[in-house]
Order: structure tokens, then sequence, then C-alpha cells
């Protein structure tokens, strides 16, 4: 998976904090975006179990839990790592985000790079046959989203 969408932000907050709320409050900062729907019935309600060889899963409203991926990387403070599936993806058309947590004086600079999405057929329903610039610029308009969401959730 070499083709990527990097996008980064500051926060006020130590890199330890920026790392507890991403994954332990992701529910309260994830914005959906109707383009790229976790599953055909929305997104749910994101959470992480555990740490490393943890899962991402969300809950539906219905009660039902998709796994959206695998923790392969989650050193608090510093790195997380995951593959990222949406429902119409087969198993081996997953994506992967690295997320990383970098100290900048009394900030932090949370990077999210999301990897794999030109690997998927752009005729595939995800891609919305979509040009490959236009992918990776509507997943960095979500991803950026989010991160603005984050942002707010680290100051409040």
């Amino acid at each position: 998976m070499t083709s990527s969408v990097l996008i980064a932000l500051r926060v006020k907050a130590s890199p330890e904090r920026a790392f507890d709320v991403f994954t332990e409050e992701i529910s309260a900062w994830w914005r959906p975006d109707p383009l790229f729907e976790i599953t055909p019935r929305g997104d749910g309600v994101l959470s992480f179990e555990g740490g490393e060889n943890g899962r991402l899963i969300t809950t539906l409203a219905n009660g039902k839990v998709f796994e959206i991926g695998h923790v392969t990387e989650w050193r608090r403070g510093e790195m997380l790592a995951f593959s990222w599936r949406h429902a119409t993806l087969m198993d081996e058309q997953k994506t992967r985000v690295e997320v990383t947590f970098e100290a900048i004086g009394e900030e932090t600079r949370v990077s999210v790079r999301h990897f794999g999405w030109l690997d998927i057929p752009q005729s595939h329903v995800a891609r919305h046959r979509f040009p490959d610039m236009v992918t990776q610029q509507r997943v960095a308009d979500w991803w950026r989203r989010s991160l603005a969401a984050l942002a707010v959730e680290i100051s409040a």
C-alpha cells in the first residue's frame, strides 16, 4: 500500500493527552462522511478495544458490531496504527491508518496517514468511481473534518 493521504494539525495538549482523546473518545470527535460510510447503515459509534492487538469497532443502532480493523501499533503518546475496512470492501482490500503524536513546544502535532485507497479499484462502490486524485482529496477532507473535531474535543 504505497498511496496515502496525510493530514496533520497541532493541538494544545501533551502527546499522551492527544493520544488518549484520539483512542478513548473517538465516538465524541469522529465525523461520519456520507461518501465513505463505514457500513450501509452508517458509521455507528466507534471505539477502540484494548491496546496493541486490539480492534477498532463500530456499534450500530441495532446493536450489531462491525469490526473496522485491527490495531497493529499502540504506543501511547507516540503512535497508533490500525487496519481500516468499510463493510463493502473484501478483507484483502483493507486500508491502513497510521497516527503519530509529536510534541512541538507546548502543543502536539497529530498526523494521520491513510494508506491504500488507490489499491481499491476505481469502479468499487467505496471509491464512487472517482479518479485517484479526487479519491485522495475526498479522503483528506473527511479526515480534516474529524481532526478539527478532535482538536475541539481536546480543548473541552
